[in-house]
């Protein structure tokens, strides 16, 4: 078991130390803003919605190395997905990281975010991990608030 927690851990300093889909798409249909309070963590992302699927999606902010490969990590997960899918996928990873339901992220179709799933052993972690989701999911919803955690 210990093997697999180093390969997460492995999987989340690499997308901290190179992060994928960095930037906003200057050509995006959605954004959305996200705060995190408890540790200051700040996340914008933007997403180019073409036919029903994500064609474009990209984040910028500023945080714990948690938030920012998560940003990078979802980024990844719904590229490309129908909006549809892409929305399956927010769903899976709040139920993993909250409800700590479907372990296997195979079966959720999030990838290499279930890296994030030893999150839940850390509560105010999984507001670090979960926030560019939400934000995520705002800018699909065109809400116009900023996402906030509290």
């Amino acid at each position: 078991m210990n093997d697999l927690s180093d390969l997460y851990q492995e999987i989340i300093m690499d997308h901290r130390r190179n992060p994928r889909n960095e930037g906003l798409p200057k050509d995006h249909t959605h954004t959305a803003d996200g705060f995190n309070p408890f540790c200051g963590d700040k996340v914008s992302v933007a997403v180019k919605i073409e036919d029903g699927s994500i064609a474009d999606v990209g984040f910028k902010g500023e945080g714990c190395a948690i938030s920012m490969a998560s940003a990078s990590l979802m980024t990844e997960t719904v590229s490309g997905k129908s909006v549809d899918d892409a929305t399956a996928s927010f769903e899976a990873f709040r139920t993993l990281l909250t409800d700590g339901v479907g372990d296997n992220s195979e079966d959720l179709d999030i990838g290499d975010a279930g890296a994030l799933a030893g999150v839940r052993a850390y509560p105010t972690r999984i507001k670090c991990a979960i926030l560019s989701w939400h934000t995520f999911k705002s800018a699909l919803d065109n809400e116009a608030a900023p996402v906030t955690t509290e």
